[in-house]
Protein backbone atom coordinates (compact mmCIF):
# COMPACT_ATOMS: atom_id res chain seq x y z
CA UNK A 1 0.00 0.00 0.00
CA UNK A 2 1.38 3.16 -0.71
CA UNK A 3 0.99 6.54 1.09
CA UNK A 4 -2.30 8.80 0.64
CA UNK A 5 -1.02 11.89 -0.07
CA UNK A 6 1.32 10.44 -3.08
CA UNK A 7 -1.42 8.69 -4.41
CA UNK A 8 -2.64 11.95 -4.79
CA UNK A 9 0.16 13.54 -6.57
CA UNK A 10 2.05 10.70 -8.40
CA UNK A 11 0.11 10.76 -11.64
CA UNK A 12 0.78 14.78 -12.41
CA UNK A 13 3.54 16.42 -13.66
CA UNK A 14 3.92 19.72 -13.61
CA UNK A 15 3.81 22.57 -16.81
CA UNK A 16 7.92 22.67 -16.17
CA UNK A 17 8.70 18.83 -15.66
CA UNK A 18 8.57 18.71 -12.27
CA UNK A 19 6.78 15.14 -10.88
CA UNK A 20 4.45 16.24 -8.60
CA UNK A 21 5.41 13.10 -7.09
CA UNK A 22 8.84 13.78 -6.30
CA UNK A 23 7.68 17.38 -4.65
CA UNK A 24 7.96 17.21 -0.58
CA UNK A 25 5.62 20.02 -1.13
CA UNK A 26 2.61 17.61 -2.64
CA UNK A 27 3.45 14.18 -1.69
CA UNK A 28 3.28 14.50 2.26
CA UNK A 29 6.79 13.61 3.34
CA UNK A 30 7.72 16.29 4.93
CA UNK A 31 3.91 16.11 7.13
CA UNK A 32 4.73 12.27 7.80
CA UNK A 33 8.12 12.72 8.39
CA UNK A 34 7.19 15.44 11.26
CA UNK A 35 4.56 12.69 12.65
CA UNK A 36 6.85 10.05 12.91
CA UNK A 37 9.75 11.45 14.44
CA UNK A 38 7.42 13.32 17.05
CA UNK A 39 6.34 10.10 17.52
CA UNK A 40 10.08 8.79 17.87
CA UNK A 41 10.90 11.14 19.81
CA UNK A 42 8.12 10.86 22.52
CA UNK A 43 8.47 7.16 22.76
CA UNK A 44 12.12 7.40 23.04
CA UNK A 45 11.61 10.50 25.71
CA UNK A 46 14.36 12.10 23.75
CA UNK A 47 13.61 15.22 25.74
CA UNK A 48 16.15 14.01 28.24
CA UNK A 49 18.89 13.49 26.05
CA UNK A 50 18.87 17.06 24.47
CA UNK A 51 21.24 19.92 24.68
CA UNK A 52 20.47 22.37 27.90
CA UNK A 53 19.75 25.39 25.24
CA UNK A 54 17.48 23.18 23.36
CA UNK A 55 13.57 23.87 23.94
CA UNK A 56 12.08 21.16 23.26
CA UNK A 57 8.43 21.82 23.74
CA UNK A 58 8.74 24.57 20.88
CA UNK A 59 10.60 22.01 18.56
CA UNK A 60 7.56 19.79 19.24
CA UNK A 61 4.92 22.50 18.36
CA UNK A 62 7.35 22.68 15.31
CA UNK A 63 6.70 19.11 14.45
CA UNK A 64 3.01 19.50 15.05
CA UNK A 65 2.65 22.45 12.97
CA UNK A 66 4.35 20.76 10.03
CA UNK A 67 1.92 18.29 10.18
CA UNK A 68 -0.67 20.85 9.96
CA UNK A 69 0.67 22.13 6.47
CA UNK A 70 -1.78 22.04 3.80
CA UNK A 71 -0.54 19.89 0.44
CA UNK A 72 0.29 21.30 -2.42
CA UNK A 73 -2.54 19.55 -4.80
CA UNK A 74 -0.35 20.00 -8.05
CA UNK A 75 -0.39 23.11 -10.13
CA UNK A 76 -2.77 21.18 -12.85
CA UNK A 77 -5.37 21.61 -9.66
CA UNK A 78 -4.11 25.05 -8.75
CA UNK A 79 -1.74 24.00 -6.50
CA UNK A 80 2.29 25.71 -6.29
CA UNK A 81 3.03 29.22 -6.78
CA UNK A 82 0.54 30.91 -7.86
CA UNK A 83 2.95 33.43 -10.19
CA UNK A 84 4.67 30.96 -11.12
CA UNK A 85 5.75 32.29 -14.66
CA UNK A 86 5.85 28.69 -16.76
CA UNK A 87 2.71 27.55 -15.22
CA UNK A 88 0.99 30.62 -16.64
CA UNK A 89 2.86 30.11 -19.97
CA UNK A 90 1.16 26.84 -19.79
CA UNK A 91 -2.20 27.60 -19.09
CA UNK A 92 -2.40 30.28 -21.44
CA UNK A 93 -0.75 28.01 -23.86
CA UNK A 94 -3.69 25.23 -22.92
CA UNK A 95 -0.72 22.59 -22.80
CA UNK A 96 -0.52 19.37 -20.59
CA UNK A 97 3.19 20.54 -19.92
CA UNK A 98 5.98 22.66 -21.46
CA UNK A 99 7.19 19.68 -23.66
CA UNK A 100 4.44 20.20 -25.99
CA UNK A 101 5.22 23.61 -26.50
CA UNK A 102 7.52 24.25 -29.90
CA UNK A 103 9.48 27.73 -27.93
CA UNK A 104 11.08 25.51 -25.00
CA UNK A 105 14.26 25.23 -26.06
CA UNK A 106 14.21 29.02 -26.06
CA UNK A 107 12.28 29.88 -23.19
CA UNK A 108 13.28 32.35 -20.53
CA UNK A 109 10.43 31.16 -18.21
CA UNK A 110 12.99 28.25 -16.50
CA UNK A 111 15.85 30.85 -16.19
CA UNK A 112 15.14 30.58 -12.33
CA UNK A 113 14.69 26.99 -12.32
CA UNK A 114 17.40 25.83 -14.03
CA UNK A 115 19.91 27.45 -11.43
CA UNK A 116 18.44 24.40 -8.94
CA UNK A 117 17.14 21.88 -11.83
CA UNK A 118 19.99 22.10 -14.57
CA UNK A 119 18.28 19.63 -16.87
CA UNK A 120 14.89 20.25 -16.79
CA UNK A 121 14.09 20.68 -20.34
CA UNK A 122 15.79 17.54 -21.00
CA UNK A 123 13.44 16.01 -18.58
CA UNK A 124 10.35 17.47 -20.66
CA UNK A 125 11.77 16.23 -24.08
CA UNK A 126 12.07 12.37 -22.29
CA UNK A 127 8.43 12.98 -21.15
CA UNK A 128 7.70 14.11 -25.22
CA UNK A 129 10.02 11.10 -26.51
CA UNK A 130 8.57 8.52 -23.75
CA UNK A 131 5.11 9.72 -23.28
CA UNK A 132 3.42 11.57 -19.58
CA UNK A 133 2.73 7.40 -18.29
CA UNK A 134 5.80 5.98 -19.26
CA UNK A 135 7.81 8.45 -18.07
CA UNK A 136 5.81 8.52 -14.24
CA UNK A 137 6.07 4.67 -14.01
CA UNK A 138 9.91 4.74 -15.08
CA UNK A 139 10.20 7.63 -12.19
CA UNK A 140 8.08 5.48 -9.81
CA UNK A 141 10.14 2.64 -10.01
CA UNK A 142 13.62 4.97 -9.76
CA UNK A 143 11.83 6.11 -6.70
CA UNK A 144 11.33 2.58 -5.55
CA UNK A 145 15.04 1.50 -6.27
CA UNK A 146 17.16 4.59 -4.62
CA UNK A 147 14.59 4.53 -1.79
CA UNK A 148 13.07 1.48 -1.06
CA UNK A 149 12.35 2.25 2.66
CA UNK A 150 10.76 5.66 1.21
CA UNK A 151 8.05 6.93 3.48
CA UNK A 152 6.07 7.75 0.11
CA UNK A 153 6.02 4.27 -0.78
CA UNK A 154 5.17 2.44 2.74
CA UNK A 155 1.96 1.97 4.64
CA UNK A 156 2.20 4.28 7.72
CA UNK A 157 2.43 2.43 10.80
CA UNK A 158 -1.85 3.05 11.94
CA UNK A 159 -2.54 1.26 8.10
Amino acid sequence: MEFGPFENVKSQIGFCGIWCGSCTGGNGAIQELARRFEALAKKRRIERWVPKDFDFNEFMKGLASIQRMSLCPGCHKDGGYSKCRIRLCGQNRKVADCSECVELAECRNFEELEKTHPKIKDGLREIKREGRQKIIEKWTSELRGKWPHCVLLCASAEQ
